[in-house]
Parts: structure tokens; C-alpha cells; sequence
């Protein structure tokens, strides 16, 4: 069964700094029509920096979406063509004050892909160097040193509820059980 829907129609609904909201319509499988409704995102870059003592450096800030305080690794958005592991080179050093000799590329992930095209590129930090934070003037947050194995407790107890942080600590924890990243 072909599963692919074909656009016969873009609509842009709304039009903000960060995100687009569109509602297309489709032309179905089964030759009907649909409408979708999609926010468009130039997408972003998470970041799982890990120390020689075998750390992940977290940010803890507050999100307005869900009007709380959360653990996340370091991330942002991606500037319109902008490369994600230099945008993940600057949000690690804006964020935490490290920079990393080493970058490992850990995949994408697709944050909520019913109504959102938004993509999420997924880097470890390894080798890290200390310099220091330069936070974005409406930034405000405190860095965490929490060791591997916590951190994937944390996400197993519901405690990191962010769901790109969560797939990064299971990934690059399973590759550091591997050998896989050294």
C-alpha cells in the first residue's frame, strides 16, 4: 500500500519568529482529500556533553510551555541553514562554558511528527575543555553535573521528562556499555 499523502494546497496561517503554522491540503492514498495542520521549525541541536568522570553536563531552566523548571541537556534552535553541529558547538559553549575536541554524531530525533516537522540533530561532546558561558541576554539557567548512570535513572522515574534529552542520556549511555564511545 502506498502511504504517502501528495500537497495540493500550502495555506501559511500564521507566521512568528520561531515557528510557522500551516494548514495544507493533502490528497490521501485513497485518492480523498485531508487537511493537515503543521508547525514548521527550522529545528534544533541537543547536546550530551560528557566529562572524564563520566558526567553529563544538564541545564536546568524554566520552559513557559509547561510553566516549570526542567533538566534538559544543552540545546537550540537552528538558524535558517545553519549547520547543527556548529549550532551544537555554540549552544554547548553559551550553555555550559565547555567546548569539545570530540563531536559524535548520535542521529535525529523528531519531537512530536503528527503536527510538527520540526528535526532535532543529536551530538555527544566528549574530551571536554572548560572557557566560559556566554548565556543569550533572556537566558537564565544553572548548570548540573549529574554521573551517566543517574541520569538514566532519572529518565526511568520520569524525573527528565524532555524527550530529546531523554533519547540522548539512552543512546549515549548505551553506547558508553558498548565501547562504542571512548
Amino acid at each position: 500500500m502506498d502511504l504517502f499523502e501528495k500537497t495540493t494546497k500550502e495555506s501559511v496561517v500564521f507566521e512568528g519568529k520561531i515557528i510557522t503554522v500551516c494548514r495544507d491540503e493533502v490528497l490521501l492514498p485513497n485518492g480523498k482529500t485531508s487537511f493537515r495542520e503543521v508547525v514548521a521549525h527550522n529545528g534544533g541541536v541537543c547536546i550530551a556533553p560528557v566529562t572524564a568522570d563520566g558526567e553529563f553536563i544538564f541545564v536546568r531552566q524554566f520552559r513557559y510551555p509547561y510553566k516549570e523548571v526542567i533538566f534538559e541537556l544543552p540545546a537550540g534552535k537552528l538558524e535558517k541553514g545553519e549547520d547543527p553541529l556548529e549550532a551544537g558547538k555554540r549552544e554547548l559553549e553559551e550553555e555550559t562554558g565547555c567546548v569539545a575536541v570530540r563531536y559524535v554524531n548520535m542521529g535525529e530525533f523528531y519531537p512530536s511528527p503528527g503536527y510538527c516537522g520540526e528535526r532535532i540533530y543529536l551530538f555527544a561532546a566528549l574530551d571536554l575543555e572548560e572557557t566560559h558561558m556566554h548565556l543569550d541576554e533572556d537566558e537564565f539557567l544553572e548548570v548540573e553535573k549529574i554521573p551517566v548512570e543517574r541520569a538514566v535513572s532519572m529518565v526511568m522515574r520520569d524525573e527528565i521528562r524532555d524527550g530529546k534529552t531523554q533519547a540522548l542520556v539512552l543512546k549515549v549511555n548505551e553506547m558508553l556499555r558498548n565501547g562504542d564511545l571512548k
